[in-house]
């Protein structure tokens, strides 16, 4: 075994120049660029976006990374070495005829895995072949994509340990039978941190590994949020025994653990700045809308006293015009008035009329006029009510002085049965 810095590439980039590109058009957000990068084809908004008022700021300056190789075991002994040299060009042959076949097939066909259609799809796929091959005693697999692994893993601040599965590689069953699936390496992986991984063969797991770049299998990275943005800080390549897995994830977290608790003070802070500023708007909104309150009731009130004192005012002018009305009809009646006959008439008949505030007026009709004409001529007088009907004393009725359905034509006086002296009483209606 050896250990050995690498460099950090989470976007996929040979190229440092077009990585720097890549970077410039994202505003250097990482995050952003490994999504775009990652999930073309997945239909999913990236995840990783923050507000453009506040954009993540990458660190350059750090591009190491804790890299672990398990070498295969060379040959032991003469029987060994023998096979070894027999097989070796029988080694090199098919490896170099089946390279030779694969770059030879790429322009005849493109490569399906190139295009994600279903990149969950991919990953329950592979979930559900690998617990057919090797039982449901394994470590809890994160069932969703790459991007939303290393989303929650974010959110959670919490490590992401990614296994690319190698399935023609000659180690890949003996690191699932005896690694992976063990019982100290399910408990430490489960309580840990987030446990992701796919097979190379399925669209999701092979641009995974486009952008990791591993160099042999069994293949794990570890990722966490430092410095504000995503970082493999951490590969582990070849077969790699338990124990041996469990001290470097152990070595890896422990170096790394110092900036997982920087992110979380920091996070913590922005969250109590932000629940603080959240509770200081919280109260101004709660006094604006108080002073809102006030001036509502303020302006309702006011809105209230202007109508009350519109309505009186248009009370008073609808009564000035009332009276105003009732003078000018009063002056139209009483200039409508038939000439009182003289007292030697014949026909003549003198009425005492007796007003509700005890006035007495007396004047002189002819037999054969209407009782309207009483009517109107009490009407005319300014001491009579505006409405009110005539009685006789004995016996007492209502004399029909306005014209009715019934009675469209008053009667007149002889018609009425008076005589040529009456007293009438005049009741008030006004109220009624």
């Amino acid at each position: 075994t050896n250990c050995q810095p690498n460099n950090i590439d989470l976007t996929g980039l040979e190229s440092m120049d077009q990585c720097r590109r890549t970077l410039e058009q994202h505003n250097w957000n990482i995050e952003a660029a490994v999504q775009d990068r990652l999930n073309e084809q997945e239909g999913v908004p990236s995840v990783f976006n923050p507000p453009p008022s506040r954009p993540l700021q990458v660190n350059t300056a750090d591009h190491r990374v804790y890299s672990y190789i398990v070498s295969r075991p060379q040959p032991r002994g003469l029987i060994g070495w023998s096979y070894y040299l027999i097989m070796l060009p029988f080694r090199f042959t098919y490896y170099t005829l089946l390279d030779i076949f694969r770059f030879a097939l790429r322009f005849i066909r493109p490569d399906p895995r190139g295009r994600v259609t279903d990149p969950v799809g991919d990953v329950v796929s592979f979930i559900h072949i690998f617990e057919e091959k090797y039982g449901r005693s394994h470590p809890v697999f994160y069932q969703g994509t790459y991007s939303q692994a290393l989303n929650d893993a974010k959110r959670e601040l919490r490590y992401l340990l990614v296994y690319l599965h190698g399935e023609d590689h000659q180690d890949t069953d003996q690191f699932c039978r005896s690694t992976l699936c063990t019982e100290e390496v399910v408990t430490f992986l489960n309580t840990r941190m987030l446990f992701w991984a796919c097979s190379t063969s399925k669209p999701e797991g092979y641009r995974v590994s486009q952008a990791l770049r591993e160099n042999t299998y069994p293949f794990l990275a570890m990722i966490m949020l430092k410095d504000r943005k995503m970082t493999v800080v951490g590969r582990l390549e070849g077969l790699i025994q338990p124990e041996d897995l469990i001290n470097q994830l152990t070595f890896i977290m422990d170096a790394n653990q110092t900036h997982l608790m920087s992110e979380r003070l920091e996070r913590e802070e922005r969250n109590q700045t932000q629940v603080l500023r959240q509770q200081q708007d919280e109260a101004y909104l709660a006094s604006l809308r108080a002073d809102q309150e006030k001036d509502r009731k303020k302006r309702e009130e006011e809105e209230q006293l202007r109508q009350e004192e519109e309505k009186v005012r248009q009370s008073v002018l609808a009564e000035e015009r009332r009276r105003q009305t009732l003078e000018e009809e009063k002056e139209r009646k009483s200039e409508c008035l038939p000439p009182e006959p003289p007292a030697d008439d014949p026909e003549s008949v003198k009425i005492v009329f007796k007003l509700p505030n005890d006035t007495r007026v007396e004047r002189r009709f002819l037999f054969g006029q209407s009782l309207t004409v009483i009517y109107d001529f009490l009407f005319s007088l300014k001491e009579s009510p505006e409405k009110f009907q005539i009685i006789t004393n004995f016996p007492r009725r209502v004399l029909p002085c306005l014209p009715t359905e019934e009675q469209p034509n008053p009667p007149t006086l002889k018609e009425a049965g008076l005589s040529r002296s009456e007293v009438l009483f005049v009741q008030d209606l006004t109220d009624d």
